[in-house]
C-alpha cells in the first residue's frame, strides 16, 4: 500500500506543472519563459542535492567522455520535450495537456526498435534490437481513443490553426521524452543513479534555454517576479518533490513486477489532479460528460499497459534466470 502511496502523491506534485504553466498563460506569462526558467531553477535544486551527495565531480566526469551527445540528447529528452508542451498550455487547459501527454506511452512502445537490450541466454549474453511490444500497444490505443474524445470535445470551440496549435507540439514532446531519456540511459550505461543522470541532463541542456531565453528576451521582455516564483515552484514539485516520491515507491517494491506496475499506474492520476486544481483554483469550466469519458479511458489504458508490459518483463526476468542456471 505505501508505494501505492507515494506514488499517488507523486502524482499529485507531478500536476503542479499543469496547473501553474496554465496560470502563468492566464496570467500574460510567455511560454518561452515559463518553460526556460523551470530548468533554470531545476539545475539549482538538482546541483545542492547532488553536492549533498558528493556525485557531482563523477558525474562531470563522465559527461566529459561524450559531451556532443550529452548536449544532443538532453536537448531532444528535455528541451524539445518541455518547450512544446508549454507550448501548448497557450492552447488547452492543463488538464488536456496532461491527459494527452499519456500519448509518451503509445510512443515510447513505437520507439523501441530503436534500443538494444541485453538478453542471458544459455550461449552468454547477446545485445539485440528491442521489438515493438504489440500486446502493451493494443492497450495503448485504449489511451489514444480517450485523446481523441477529449480533443474532439475541446475542437468544438476553438478555430482548426487553434486545435493543431495545441496537439502538434504534444507529439513532439510525446515523442522526445522516452527517445531522449533512453539514449541518455544508454550513454550513462547505469553508472548514474536518477538524481546524477537528471542534473547531468539539465545542465547540458542549459545551451538550449539560453538560445530559447534569448529569443524570449527579444520578443517577449523580461519575466515577471510572479513567473519567476511560479517557475521555480514548478521545479520544486515537479523535478524534485514528484521525482524523489516516485523513485522512493519503485525502491518499496525492489522489482517485483506485479507491484512496480501498480505504482506506474498511479501515473496518470496527475490528469485528475491538474483538472481539480483548475477547476478550484483558476476556476476553469467544468469539462463536459465526453471530455469526463475520454479522461477515464486515458487511465483505464494506462493502468491495462502498465500491467502487460510488467507481466511481459516479469516473463523475461525468468526466463533469463533460467538460462542463467543452465549455465
Amino acid at each position: 500500500m505505501r508505494p501505492v502511496l507515494y506514488g499517488i502523491c507523486g502524482a499529485f506534485f507531478f500536476a503542479f506543472t499543469f496547473i501553474l504553466n496554465r496560470s502563468m498563460e492566464i496570467s500574460g506569462g510567455s511560454w518561452i519563459w515559463s518553460a526556460s526558467l523551470r530548468y533554470f531553477w531545476t539545475v539549482l535544486f538538482l546541483l545542492i542535492i547532488v553536492l549533498l551527495r558528493k556525485q557531482l565531480v563523477p558525474l562531470l566526469k563522465i559527461m566529459k567522455e561524450e559531451p556532443l551527445k550529452w548536449l544532443w540528447w538532453s536537448s531532444v529528452g528535455f528541451g524539445l520535450f518541455y518547450a512544446p508542451m508549454c507550448f501548448s498550455t497557450a492552447y488547452a487547459p492543463g488538464w488536456l495537456v496532461a491527459a494527452t501527454f499519456q500519448m509518451t506511452i503509445v510512443f515510447g512502445s513505437l520507439l523501441a526498435p530503436l534500443f538494444y537490450v541485453n538478453i542471458e541466454t544459455a550461449e552468454g549474453t547477446k545485445r539485440v534490437r528491442s521489438k515493438i511490444p504489440f500486446r502493451g500497444l493494443s492497450f495503448s490505443l485504449i489511451i489514444l481513443a480517450g485523446i481523441v474524445l477529449m480533443q474532439i470535445e475541446h475542437a468544438k470551440d476553438i478555430t482548426g490553426k487553434e486545435l493543431l496549435f495545441a496537439t502538434i507540439p504534444m507529439v513532439i514532446s510525446a515523442i522526445a521524452y522516452p527517445l531522449g531519456n533512453r539514449k541518455m540511459m544508454e550513454v550513462s550505461a547505469g553508472r548514474l543513479h536518477t538524481f546524477e543522470r537528471v542534473l547531468g541532463m539539465t545542465i547540458a541542456s542549459v545551451p538550449f534555454w539560453l538560445l530559447l531565453s534569448l529569443y524570449g528576451l527579444f520578443t517577449e521582455g523580461m519575466p515577471s517576479s510572479q513567473q519567476t516564483i511560479q517557475s521555480g515552484m514548478v521545479a520544486l514539485f515537479a523535478g524534485v518533490i514528484a521525482t524523489v516520491l516516485f523513485f522512493r515507491a519503485t525502491d518499496l517494491v525492489n522489482g517485483e513486477m506485479t507491484k512496480l506496475a501498480a505504482v506506474e499506474a498511479t501515473q496518470p492520476v496527475a490528469v485528475l489532479f491538474a483538472l481539480l486544481g483548475e477547476l478550484f483554483f483558476l476556476s476553469a469550466d467544468i469539462p463536459s460528460l465526453l471530455s469526463w469519458v475520454g479522461v477515464l479511458t486515458v487511465i483505464l489504458g494506462v493502468i491495462l499497459h502498465s500491467f502487460a508490459s510488467r507481466k511481459k518483463a516479469g516473463k523475461s526476468l525468468m526466463l533469463s534466470k533460467k538460462a542463467e542456471s543452465i549455465r
